[in-house]
């Protein structure tokens, strides 16, 4: 038995009205200011109600920072962190769950506990592996003498140290935010939640692991590959730190970089109403991503708490 109960409803729909009112307030001033001319938004008090300059705002900030290229940039690189980290977690994922090897939940539990590690705690050993890749092979060749050995056997001075800097570059962009340990748990804890016969079953039938991770642990995981796709690709498009140290040069860097040159200096007049409008567009592949792929984000989200 149902009971109605419409004044509790009426408060309910009141209070979640008023969320979303709150939660869109900041956007909707986006939208406003971003479609402002430079005298309406230099007035006191600023009008609550849009004009028609949004997208001459929006070619005098394409034109000035550049975002045809940064928009690129930002596309490759998201999409780029996104196949890595699904293809490297699912991949970690399967090994802890279904291979019996030494020290397996000791690995696991290594990569839980990453999970205290964001980008910014280890950003100075992150970057210093970006500028040298080259940093391990260049350790071992100075700790076993292999320069001085190539040169006693080749009768000429020879360095074996290799400097390979990921700065500038879409390598550098992409490979140290690879790794995902929420990625691996969630798809861990889908992996328990499929049945032992189901592996059995493949094993009899003389699948290889491989087959069964290809031809069964995959379609089974597709809506939550698709749900951690999402919040992959939100969170590579936003991140602001991590290109911001690893491109110097302008065209390397991202669309969220790019609004930093849109940013008013101190001895030039204010254009808040052309950084709005960049700022809105750079919205815009996210938030249609979320709303084109709802039903799958909800469903992964649902099938990742069975």
């Amino acid at each position: 038995m149902v009971e109605r109960t419409p004044i509790l409803d009426a408060a309910c729909h009141l209070i979640l009205i008023l969320g979303a009112v709150l939660f869109c307030l900041p956007i909707y001033f986006v939208v406003v200011t971003g479609s402002l001319s430079q005298q309406q938004v230099l007035s006191l008090p600023m009008t609550w109600l849009p004009s028609d300059q949004l997208f001459a705002n929006f070619e005098t900030a394409w034109r000035k920072a550049h975002f045809g290229r940064l928009f690129f940039n930002s596309l490759v690189v998201s999409t780029a962190i996104v196949a890595g980290k699904i293809a490297v977690s699912l991949l970690a994922a399967f090994a802890v769950t279904y291979f019996r090897f030494p020290l397996r939940r000791t690995a696991f539990w290594l990569i839980f506990v990453s999970l205290m590690l964001p980008i910014e705690v280890r950003i100075v050993p992150t970057y210093e592996s970006a500028a040298n890749a080259g940093l391990p092979w260049n350790l071992l060749v100075e700790t076993l003498g292999l320069d001085t050995l190539a040169t006693s056997l080749l009768g000429r001075a020879v360095s074996l140290t290799v400097n390979w800097s990921l700065v500038n570059t879409y390598s550098g962009l992409i490979f140290p935010l690879m790794a995902s340990a929420t990625a691996t748990f969630l798809f861990r804890q889908f992996f328990m939640t499929i049945p032992d016969e189901l592996s059995e079953a493949a094993r009899i039938d003389g699948a290889r692991p491989m087959q069964f991770f290809w031809m069964i642990l995959l379609p089974l995981s597709r809506s939550n590959i698709i749900a951690m796709a999402i919040i992959l690709f939100l969170w590579s498009w936003n991140q602001y730190l991590w290109p911001l140290l690893v491109t110097s040069d302008k065209d390397m860097a991202t669309a969220v970089i790019g609004l930093r040159e849109l940013l008013p200096s101190a001895d030039a007049q204010p254009t808040w109403h052309v950084l709005m409008s960049a700022t809105l567009v750079t919205m815009l592949p996210p938030v249609l991503l979320v709303l084109f792929a709802q039903r799958w984000f909800t469903k992964g989200l649902i099938d990742s708490g069975k």
